[in-house]
C-alpha cells in the first residue's frame, strides 16, 4: 500500500512538490523560531540573573517599604556565612543601594549609589561588559566611583574628576567625596542615567554600616530557564536560615514583570505554530482532493473488484502522510542546519541589538532548541497530514463503484 500511495503522490509531481515545499518551509521556520526563542529566553534569563542573582534574601516586602533604614538587611557577615555553608558551590554577595544626591563641579543629580563587593561577581560583570574607560572601584580604593555614561555627561565629569555624594538622615557619614574611576555604558538607559557604583565598604560607611539592601545568591550550575528544579532545591536549603521579618525570593519573584514577559513567549510560539500549520494543511487538503478527483474512476474499479472502503480511505491518508512527512524531513534538515549556525552566536541587524538591550536582550545571542520542541514540530506536521486527509478520505470511502467508473474528469 505504501508503494501505491507513493506512486499516486508522484503522479501530480508539480503539485506535490509545491505542497511538500510549503510544509518544509513551515517546519524549517518553526525550528528557527523555536531556536530564536530559546536564545531570547536564555539570554534574557542570564542578563537578568547577572544583576539580580538567582536567589535574593531581603526584608519582607522590601519593595513596599519607603523608609531606607527599615529596608536594610542587618547582620550581613553572619547571614552570608550561613548561606555559604548551606550552598558551598554558590557565589554569595551583599548589595547596598543608597538613594543620594550626587554632585559634580556645577551640576547635581538624584542617584542610586550601588555598593558592590570589589572582588564579587557583579563588580566583575561591570568591568568586563560595560566599562567604557577607566576601572571600577577595587579593593583598597574605597573612595572612588564608577558612573553610568549618561550620568557622567549630565554631571559634566569624567575619569579622574571629583564628585560629592550626600545621603542625609542615614546611619553613616552622610556625605563623602569620591573620584570618578570609570564610566560605564549600562544596558538600560534609565539605569545608566541614575547609577553610581561604589565598593560595598564605601557605601556602608556612607549610609549603613554592616548592612545591605539584599544578599544575592548566584548558582553556577543554573544555566538556563528550564532548570527550575535546581533553583527550588537551593531555595529549600535556605529557608531554615531566614530570620524573622526576612524572605528568600527566586529571580522570578524578585522581578515578576520580566518573568511574565518570558512566560508569554512560549504560548505565542504555540499560536504561531498552529496558524502556520493550518495554512499548510489547507494546501495539503487541496492537493489530496485534486488527486482524488483525478482518480475517481480508478477508485471505482478498485472498489468494484472487492476492495474494502476502509482500505481506500487508508490509502488516501497514507498519501497525505507521505506528502507531509517528506516535506517535513527536508524542512527538519534545513531548520536544523539554520539552528546549528545560529547556535554559534548571532546579533540582531543594525541598531536593533542596542535597542532591544533596553528590554534585557544580550547583544550576542545563541540559539537553542530542546528535543521536546523538535518532537512538537513534527507532531504538528503529522497531525496536519492526518487532519488534511480526513475529508478527501471520507469522500473516497463513499464512492459508489458504478457511478465512479462512469465519472468523466
Amino acid at each position: 500500500m505504501w508503494t501505491l500511495a507513493w506512486k499516486n503522490v508522484w503522479r501530480g509531481r508539480g503539485r506535490s512538490l509545491v505542497t511538500a515545499g510549503a510544509v518544509a518551509a513551515v517546519v524549517a521556520l518553526m525550528l528557527v523560531m523555536y531556536g530564536f526563542s530559546g536564545a531570547t529566553l536564555n539570554g534574557m534569563f542570564q542578563n537578568l540573573t547577572r544583576t539580580t542573582g538567582h536567589l535574593v534574601l531581603r526584608v519582607r516586602n522590601a519593595d513596599q517599604v519607603r523608609e531606607f533604614d527599615l529596608s536594610l538587611v542587618r547582620g550581613v557577615p553572619e547571614l552570608k556565612a550561613a548561606i555559604e555553608r548551606a550552598l558551598p558551590e554558590a557565589d554569595v554577595e551583599a548589595v547596598l543601594e543608597v538613594p543620594a544626591l550626587l554632585a559634580g563641579a556645577s551640576r547635581s543629580r538624584g542617584v542610586v549609589l550601588m555598593g558592590l563587593e570589589p572582588d564579587g561577581h557583579l563588580m566583575k560583570e561591570l568591568a568586563d561588559k560595560y566599562r567604557v574607560r577607566g576601572a571600577p572601584p577595587a579593593d583598597g580604593d574605597e573612595w572612588s566611583a564608577a558612573l553610568g555614561l549618561a550620568l557622567a555627561k549630565a554631571l559634566q565629569v569624567d575619569v579622574g574628576d571629583p564628585v560629592y555624594a550626600f545621603a542625609p538622615g542615614t546611619d553613616g557619614l552622610g556625605a563623602a567625596a569620591f573620584t570618578v574611576s570609570a564610566v560605564l555604558d549600562l544596558p538600560e538607559s534609565t539605569m545608566e542615567a541614575r547609577t553610581a557604583v561604589l565598593t560595598l565598604q564605601a557605601a556602608q560607611e556612607l549610609a549603613a554600616p554592616d548592612a545591605a539592601s539584599r544578599i544575592v545568591v548566584f548558582l553556577p550550575e543554573l544555566k538556563s530557564l528550564e532548570q527550575s528544579g535546581v533553583l527550588e532545591a537551593a531555595r529549600r536549603k535556605l529557608q531554615p536560615l531566614v530570620p524573622p521579618g526576612y524572605e528568600v525570593l527566586t529571580w522570578r519573584e524578585a522581578q515578576p514583570a520580566l518573568a511574565a514577559i518570558l512566560d508569554m513567549i512560549k504560548p505565542m510560539l504555540l499560536i504561531y505554530a498552529v496558524i502556520f500549520f493550518v495554512l499548510a494543511g489547507l494546501l495539503v487538503v487541496n492537493t489530496v482532493y485534486l488527486g482524488l478527483v483525478e482518480r475517481i474512476r480508478e477508485f471505482g474499479v478498485i472498489i468494484a473488484l472487492g476492495a474494502d472502503r476502509w482500505r481506500i480511505m487508508r490509502l488516501v491518508v497514507l498519501e497525505s502522510l507521505l506528502l507531509v512527512t517528506s516535506g517535513a524531513a527536508v524542512g527538519g534538515v534545513l531548520g536544523g542546519l539554520a539552528v546549528w549556525r545560529l547556535a554559534q552566536g548571532f546579533s540582531l541587524p543594525g541598531t536593533l541589538a542596542q535597542q532591544y538591550a533596553e528590554f534585557g536582550l544580550p547583544v550576542v545571542m545563541y540559539a537553542s532548541i530542546t528535543p521536546g520542541q523538535v518532537v512538537q514540530v513534527f507532531a504538528f506536521a503529522v497531525l496536519t497530514a492526518i487532519a488534511s486527509a480526513l475529508w478527501p478520505a471520507w469522500l473516497a470511502g463513499r464512492l459508489e463503484p458504478v457511478e465512479a467508473m462512469r465519472h468523466v474528469a
